[in-house]
């Protein structure tokens, strides 16, 4: 069984996985309260399933980018129970798990999250080998500079205002349903999974969040 956590933004995700089911899945959005929450949700959740810590096998974490402190309170937590339970850790980038749960497509995926005064973390997807494939570091853009690139024309999916939406349907951008632009923590589960089995694990001591800044970009 493998549990994931995912609390880059104001929205939470657990999950409980083990290949063949995804046993549990929460997700919901906390007003900077990750801190407190987490923890008893993640006791909750395995409360419900009938399990404790010593049926978890392995851990999947979302790595960013992502809000600073919110990032620091998820990768603090799974980085604790994998030194302390000595568990394998799998850490995924955030915009991957946003992509990874859209259909295949002829056009480029635009993967976004807020990062902060009306900017956002963008990352470009596109579709190689029956999957799809980030194409160079994620960056920081403007709401005006990812409605350019979406013209190209791409798919667009994220976490957007509704101002924000109205806007980008106005301008004739292909917008995924914002059901289907909730980060789902069953497909990060999926994910570290996939990489625990590859024996692409992570030192839970040294690994670190991916945060991006206003200027410059950091590897995806």
């Amino acid at each position: 069984m493998l549990l994931a956590v995912d609390t880059s933004t104001a929205q939470v995700g657990l999950a409980l996985y083990d290949s063949a089911h995804v046993l549990a899945e929460c997700a919901w959005r906390s007003s900077q309260r990750h801190t407190v929450e987490l923890a008893p949700a993640v006791a909750d959740l395995l409360t419900r399933c009938g399990a404790t810590m010593d049926n978890v096998q392995a851990l999947g974490v979302a790595l960013g980018p992502g809000s600073f402190t919110s990032l620091r309170v998820g990768l603090s937590l799974v980085k604790g129970l994998a030194l302390a339970r000595h568990l394998p850790l799998a850490g995924v980038p955030t915009l991957d798990i946003l992509a990874h749960a859209q259909p295949l497509g002829r056009h480029p995926l635009l993967c976004a999250i807020q990062a902060g005064r009306g900017r956002f973390a963008l990352g470009v997807y596109k579709t190689s080998r029956k999957r799809w494939q980030v194409q160079g570091p994620a960056r920081v853009v403007s709401l005006e500079a990812l409605m350019a690139e979406a013209q190209s024309p791409a798919v667009v999916c994220g976490e957007f205002s509704a101002e924000e939406i109205q806007k980008m349907k106005e301008a004739g951008i292909r917008l995924v349903s914002p059901a289907a632009s909730v980060r789902r923590p069953a497909v990060l589960a999926e994910l570290a999974w996939a990489r625990w089995q590859a024996g692409e694990v992570d030192d839970a001591a040294s690994l670190a969040p991916i945060y991006l800044h206003t200027e410059g970009t950091l590897p995806v």
